[in-house]
């Protein structure tokens, strides 16, 4: 009987294992299909002799108070860029979550 209670344990075990594995898989992003992006702190210069002029420019917001730097939006084809004044502090690609950084840092859910 206690090998039968151990076996089927180390089943279980196996089985929350592999589906836990199989869900990370899927919810991570293939990150070969990421286009290049501009990097934190580029200039705009930088930016529209790599990429082109963007297909959109939005006005700045903010910049009311040092506290609310003006930050200003570039839309490209498969991204988005954000300035602060005239550096890049992000570019994103809609509707593609966001790179997870030390994953093995992060506890399972319970």
């Amino acid at each position: 009987m206690r090998r039968l209670a151990c076996s089927t344990a180390l089943c279980l075990i196996a089985l929350c294992a592999a589906t836990a594995h199989a869900d990370e898989a899927a919810a991570t992003p293939d990150e070969t299909a990421a286009p290049v992006l501009p990097h934190k702190g580029e200039r705009r210069s930088a930016v529209l002799k790599q990429f082109g002029e963007p297909a959109r420019r939005f006005a700045p917001v903010g910049g009311d108070s040092p506290r609310h730097p003006p930050i200003t939006r570039w839309d490209y084809a498969d991204f988005s860029v954000f300035f602060e004044y005239d550096h890049v502090v992000d570019a994103v690609v809609p509707q593609r979550p966001a790179t997870i950084y030390h994953r093995e840092a992060l506890a399972p859910a319970s």
